[in-house]
């Protein structure tokens, strides 16, 4: 079972407000759409240490909390879990706040594995990339 914090870790890398549009039957956030939130914040920050592009390759488990509601701002926080040669683990925390109560709970985490790729999409070295020239 993951442990959830009591406060976000990692950098704020996301943040919008859920809309009506993307709601499940129930009148919550669909949680596909918190999942895309976090693979679009999960790849913005492996973008930045690779400095090129990736690819999702990979989702680890992922538990959610508590339902999203409309209205709430959504916040995803990323973390380095680790860089290897072609991949990048990234660690994913969602937050809300709530509009009408003003707290601050999580949502869901999760690790997103991406690959760096070059121009012609197949995988390549981070860290040819992330090395600086003396």
């Amino acid at each position: 079972m993951q442990s959830f914090a009591s406060e976000p870790s990692g950098t704020l890398t996301l943040q919008t407000i859920t809309m009506p549009a993307d709601t499940n039957p129930f009148g919550d956030i669909f949680g596909g759409w918190v999942m895309a939130q976090m693979d679009i914040a999960g790849a913005i920050h492996a973008n930045e240490i690779s400095h090129g592009r990736v690819a999702t390759v990979a989702v680890g488990s992922m538990v959610f909390m508590r339902p999203v509601p409309v209205g709430a701002i959504i916040s995803c926080y990323t973390s380095t879990l680790r860089i290897g040669n072609t991949s990048i683990r990234v660690k994913v925390e969602v937050w809300i706040k709530d509009f009408l109560t003003h707290q601050i709970l999580q949502v869901t985490q999760g690790e997103y594995v991406y690959v760096a790729i070059d121009e012609q999409g197949h995988k390549r070295p981070v860290l040819q990339h992330t090395q600086k020239s003396d």
